[in-house]
C-alpha cells in the first residue's frame, strides 16, 4: 500500500496515533513544532518523513489525507486549511470549540467533496459495539437510565475545560446508544484550580423517549475511572475501560411485594465476551478505508456537530447557573471520596447525590 497519510500533533496521545499509522503502513509524513521530538522519532521510524512545516504536507501530492491531533483551540484553523487544500481530514475530538466553527468546517468539507472524520474513539471500541448490540437485541429491556464517569488525576489543561476535554467521548457514545439527541441539557461544576476553567462538571441529559442520564467528568479525582452504566428494565450493563474485562452484565430483578413494595433480587454479574482489537487502531483503519473507498465515516462531521451542540448547551448552563458559588454553599461534601467497595463495578459520590437532589426537585 502506498503511504498517503500525513499527521500533525505528536504530543502524548499523538505518539499513539503515530505508532498505529506506522503499523498500518500508511504514514507518509509526520509534523510537529517540537524539533527535539522529531529528532527522537526519526531514529525509531526511519521510513517516515518528519517536518515542522504543515505547508510541506499540504504541497505533497502523495499525501491524500491528514490526521490532526493538536490542541483543541487549533482545530478550526488547521482543519479549514487542510480541507481547502483538497485533502481529507481526521481530527481528534472536539471538532472545534464553537458550534459556528464546526458547522463551517462541515460546509467546507461538503463543498470541497472531502471526508471529515471526528476522533470519537469509543464508538470503535469492541465493548461499546457489543453494548449497542445488547440494547438493540432487547437483552437489557427498555433503557431507563444511562450514566458515565470519566475521572482522573491526570494532565491538567488551561486551553480548554474538563467538559470539552473529557465529555465529548461520553456524549458521543450516549447519543449512539440512545439513538436520538436530548431534549434538555443541564450542567454544573467547579473551577477549583484556575478561575474560569472548570475542572469538575456533571451534565444531565433528558431524551424524548424518557431516558435520562448524566456525565461526570473530572481531573481532580484520586484514581482513574472510566465507566459507562446502562440501566434497563431487564438487566444492567457496565462498560469499565480501566478493568481487564471490559463489559459486565447484571441480571438484577425488581419484585413487588403486595404490588406496593419494591424488593431487589440481586444476581451475580457475568463477563460479556467481546471482539479483540485496539480501539485506536480500529478507528484509524476505518478512516483509511473511508479515504480509499470514498465512504462516509461512522463519526463524520455531523456527528461531531451534534456533540458540539450539547457541549455548548452544557457550558451555557454552567455560566448561567453560576454553579461555583452554588455548590460551595449547598454541597459541603464536594471533595469527599466516592463510596465504593472492592467488588463493586459502580459507585455513588456525594457530588452526584447533591446534583441529583438539586435537579430532581426543580
Amino acid at each position: 500500500m502506498n503511504k498517503f497519510i500525513g499527521f500533525i500533533g505528536i504530543g502524548y496521545w499523538g505518539k499513539n496515533i503515530l505508532r498505529n499509522l506506522y503499523e498500518l503502513d500508511v504514514l507518509h509524513t509526520a509534523c510537529d513544532s517540537n524539533i527535539s521530538t522529531l529528532n527522537e522519532l526519526k531514529n525509531r521510524f526511519p521510513e517516515v518523513c518528519f517536518t515542522t512545516s504543515l505547508e510541506k504536507m499540504l504541497d505533497e501530492p502523495e499525501i491524500k489525507a491528514i490526521v490532526v491531533a493538536t490542541p483543541a483551540v487549533t482545530h478550526y484553523e488547521l482543519v479549514k486549511k487542510i480541507l481547502l487544500a483538497g485533502k481529507d481530514v481526521f481530527v481528534e475530538k472536539p471538532l472545534s470549540l464553537t458550534v459556528a466553527e464546526g458547522q463551517e468546517l462541515i460546509n467546507i468539507a461538503e463543498k470541497c467533496g472531502r471526508i471529515l472524520m471526528i476522533g470519537h474513539i469509543l464508538q470503535y471500541h469492541p465493548a461499546v459495539k457489543k453494548l449497542k448490540e445488547l440494547i438493540t437485541s432487547g437483552e437489557l429491556g427498555k433503557v431507563e437510565y444511562i450514566y458515565s464517569n470519566r475521572l482522573n488525576i491526570g494532565k491538567l489543561r488551561t486551553e480548554e475545560n474538563i467538559l470539552w476535554s473529557f465529555a465529548p467521548h461520553d456524549i458521543s457514545v450516549i447519543l449512539m446508544l440512545i439513538g436520538e439527541e436530548p431534549v434538555k441539557v443541564s450542567a454544573f461544576g467547579g473551577d477549583y484550580l484556575s478561575k474560569g476553567i472548570y475542572d469538575t462538571t456533571i451534565t444531565a441529559l433528558e431524551f424524548k423517549n424518557g431516558v435520562k442520564g448524566h456525565i461526570f467528568v473530572s481531573w481532580l479525582h484520586p484514581y482513574k475511572e472510566q465507566k459507562l452504566i446502562v440501566v434497563g428494565s431487564k438487566a444492567m450493563a457496565v462498560f469499565d475501560d480501566v478493568s481487564k474485562e471490559k463489559l459486565f452484565l447484571y441480571s438484577h430483578k425488581i419484585e413487588w411485594k403486595d404490588g406496593k413494595i419494591p424488593i431487589a433480587q440481586k444476581a451475580e454479574y457475568k463477563v460479556v465476551d467481546i471482539d479483540s482489537g485496539e480501539p485506536l487502531k480500529l478507528e484509524l483503519e476505518h478512516f483509511v478505508e473511508c479515504v480509499l473507498e470514498g465512504k462516509k465515516p461512522l463519526t463524520d462531521g455531523h456527528e461531531g456537530l451534534r456533540v458540539l451542540k450539547i457541549l455548548d448547551e452544557a457550558e451555557n448552563f454552567l455560566v448561567s447557573l453560576n454553579s461555583l458559588s452554588f455548590y460551595r454553599k449547598s454541597c459541603p461534601f464536594l471533595h469527599c471520596p466516592n463510596m465504593v467497595t472492592k467488588s463493586s463495578h459502580h459507585c455513588w459520590s456525594p457530588f452526584i447525590i447533591c446534583f441529583r437532589s438539586y435537579f430532581l426537585t426543580k
